[in-house]
């Protein structure tokens, strides 16, 4: 892993930049922990070492743990008094962390136009419902990228069965003001997508098709990914009410309206939000994302973009102090969109 970059030193940070990414409705996702109970074949775990390569080779470890549920708040609070206003918790999965309670039940109350989401593969909801229904969490989004025990264990090579995803949902569904679902297309569950909308539709949840960003991680399996065509198709039978966005920060996404229910397909084709140190970028041609996200994870760095890890900002020398950590951020993405990092 490459050597993290370090804060940007100015007597006049330019908050320009930040500013912007927040006006555009970029997401702070905050990633406690690289550990998973599952492990997907794509998942890029937010830049670190996911955990299908970790089983099977025990020599390849995501980062050490350095950010504790103070430094976490410190930085929610602190970026979020700076603009930004959609806060995702990741994985890994969010819940096996010891960080996840600590955190989750003091989040700052926050202003009307802003989230907080928790990103979740469904298997540990039920037994967290005590403390997470006391959370300021206002959506809980489960990954469903399978629907039978067979492509369960196919995905994400565990003996979990498909009942206990089902019943997450079915439990945040209870304790939520608001569930959403998410689903990779793969050859894996190319069977299943119709029956993951049906079952979507069914208990009038918004559920997101995706198309595969590849990685580092994930290129040994790249030809398991599909377009999106098919689930495109089939949504044309179904509703007529159909746009395309493209506003914001990240990629385009094509909406579809059934019976007041939000179904959105992500693909490359809707175009992406490029800026600054994309244009240099050796990796750009592969890239269908742009700079949509700022990461934050539990080794204490903050980056701008999934798939340099060279552009890592250490803040843990931060944490102590709000107003040197937002200058710091600021400085970086104001450095990335300028090309100068």
């Amino acid at each position: 892993m490459q050597e993290l970059a370090r804060p940007v030193e100015a007597d006049a940070v330019d908050f320009t930049a930040l500013q912007n990414f927040a006006a555009l409705r970029g997401q702070l996702r905050v990633s406690l922990t690289p550990r998973c109970n599952i492990a997907c074949w794509f998942c890029h775990n937010e830049g670190d070492v996911p955990p299908p390569l970790t089983k099977v080779d025990r020599s390849r470890q995501p980062r050490a743990r350095a950010v504790t549920p103070e430094g976490y708040l410190t930085l929610i609070r602190a970026l979020m008094a700076a603009g930004l206003k959609r806060l995702y918790f990741t994985g890994g999965e969010p819940l096996t962390s010891p960080m996840a309670r600590p955190v989750l039940e003091r989040l700052p109350e926050h202003s009307p136009d802003a989230s907080y989401t928790l990103i979740t593969n469904g298997t540990r909801i039920r037994a967290h419902r005590a403390w997470l229904a006391r959370t300021r969490l206002d959506k809980v989004k489960v990954s469903l990228h399978y629907f039978s025990d067979e492509s369960l264990r196919a995905i994400a090579g565990t003996r979990i069965g498909i009942d206990t995803v089902l019943d997450g949902i079915e439990v945040a569904r209870e304790t939520f003001p608001r569930v959403e679902l998410n689903t990779l297309l793969q050859k894996e569950n190319a069977h299943e997508v119709e029956r993951i909308l049906d079952y979507a539709l069914e208990r009038r949840l918004p559920v997101q098709f995706i198309e595969l960003v590849g990685t580092d991680f994930n290129e040994a399996r790249a030809s398991s990914a599909v377009p999106a065509s098919a689930i495109l198709t089939y949504l044309r039978t179904l509703t007529s009410d159909e746009h395309v966005e493209v506003v914001g920060a990240g990629q385009g996404r094509r909406v579809f309206r059934i019976d007041g229910i939000e179904i959105d397909v992500i693909h490359r084709n809707l175009g992406r939000h490029h800026v600054g140190q994309c244009g240099t970028c050796p990796l750009r041609p592969q890239c269908v994302e742009g700079f949509w996200a700022l990461r934050v994870d539990h080794n204490g760095a903050v980056q701008p973009c999934l798939l340099r890890d060279d552009l890592r900002l250490n803040v843990n020398e931060l944490l102590h102090d709000p107003e040197r950590l937002v200058a710091a951020v600021a400085g970086h993405v104001t450095s990335f969109t300028e090309g100068t990092l």
